[in-house]
């Protein structure tokens, strides 16, 4: 069977490393790549055009999760926002090493841009613990309980979504407990779930929300952080007091008009989407445990992104299915891109109690707007054959 593709047939199922800009985002942003160049800081027309451009963006980023603009601070990305939330609140609330009682909590699945972070701060003398999950990558609530009954708590940051596995907290239980028992912040990296579900910062009562433009067919390079209330949070970066002093920096202009053109259209279109790409996903999980043996799905089925199709195949290695799917024209991933280059162990499965044959053998699936059901038959077909050349090499199957 000749599966070989050319240019034109590429097939790109890693959108959770990130998404292709939609031309109608591009098409907005293009001004302000030619005419409309001003700083936004300036005093005249051309100022005065930017600093309109970047409120109007602001009002779409919080339309798209129910919160108020003067709430939204744009930043270069879901890293920079994550880091602002830790790091600028753990220094606004004045808690330092030597206070050994003063807790920091997070989970063990999170994103690097908030395992580093709090590993930063451990490693500097800060009390910092991590939260247990379940086999499909749920935090435990008892896990979480136990620290919020012994310790005193002032932070606990949980992702929204798993940017790995896809499964999908309770963040509203988990940030109404915190509250209740410890009267903690609680913080949210939503960067992977934004335009994939809804989000209302109200309903979660979260206090600081991550969130990252190329995940969702805007640029690369432009994010933001909702905090409930700036004052609970120092700057990382001072100078000129852009962003009402919490990040500043000349604005990425047309970054964040994309950005916020991006927000607009995935608040538009939330359900249709959503659904599209379910549809899509499912049929893809289908076909793929009724044709490939001894393969699994992992992650919670029910609370689960709608494009996240993540599997084990024992017996391969997740890298070498990625390099036979290239040569397919098929783009995947086995976990994170900006950690993928580190050949470790996914950190996330391991937390999940998988094996290390498991683990070795995995591999993400994300699917986009942009995917056809044609699309996924012919994925399925290569990874099909991809899958047996490499178990009949390994003789696993006859083992």
């Amino acid at each position: 069977m000749n599966l070989t593709m050319d240019q034109h047939d590429l097939i790109y199922f890693d959108n959770a490393a990130t998404t292709p800009v939609l031309s109608e985002v591009i098409q907005e942003m293009i001004p302000y790549l030619g005419n409309n160049y001003g700083n936004p800081s300036s005093q005249h027309s051309f100022g005065f055009n930017t600093s309109r451009a970047i409120e109007n963006a602001r009002r779409h980023v919080a339309h798209l999760i129910g919160s108020s603009p003067n709430e939204i601070t744009f930043t270069s990305g879901g890293t920079e926002a994550n880091n602002l939330a830790i790091k600028g609140t753990v220094s606004r609330l004045g808690i330092n090493n030597e206070n050994k009682s003063t807790v920091l909590i997070s989970s063990s699945i999170e994103h690097d841009s908030v395992l580093q972070p709090f590993n930063s701060l451990k490693a500097q003398g800060f009390n910092v613990k991590f939260v247990e999950v379940n086999k499909e990558g749920m935090v435990k609530l008892e896990s979480l309980l136990e620290f919020l009954k012994k310790e005193k708590i002032m932070l606990v940051s949980i992702m929204l979504a798993n940017n790995e596995v896809g499964t999908i907290q309770p963040i509203r239980e988990l940030a109404k407990i915190t509250h209740e028992i410890s009267n903690a912040l609680f913080h949210c990296d939503a960067v992977q779930a934004l335009g994939k579900i809804p989000i209302n910062v109200k309903h979660l009562d979260v206090d600081l929300l991550s969130l990252s433009s190329h995940k969702i067919y805007g640029p690369k390079g432009v994010g933001a952080l909702y905090a409930r209330d700036r004052d609970q949070l120092s700057p990382l970066i001072d100078g000129g007091g852009q962003e009402k002093s919490l990040r500043s920096g000349t604005e990425n202009v047309y970054g964040i008009v994309g950005f916020g053109e991006a927000c607009r259209i995935a608040s538009v279109n939330l359900h249709e989407n959503w659904k599209y790409v379910k549809e899509l996903r499912d049929y893809f999980i289908d076909r793929v445990l009724s044709t490939i043996p001894r393969c699994y799905v992992n992650g919670s089925m029910n609370q689960r992104l709608p494009n996240n199709a993540h599997f084990s195949f024992p017996g391969v290695k997740g890298e070498d299915i990625i390099i036979k799917l290239n040569e397919f024209g098929i783009a995947a991933s086995t976990g994170a891109a900006c950690s993928s280059s580190k050949a470790k162990p996914s950190h996330v499965l391991k937390a999940m109690g998988l094996s290390l044959l498991e683990i070795e053998g995995s591999l993400r699936f994300t699917l986009g707007l942009q995917n056809t059901r044609s699309e996924v038959d012919r994925v399925i077909l290569a990874l099909g054959e991809t899958i047996r050349e490499l178990r009949r090499h390994s003789g696993f199957l006859n083992n």
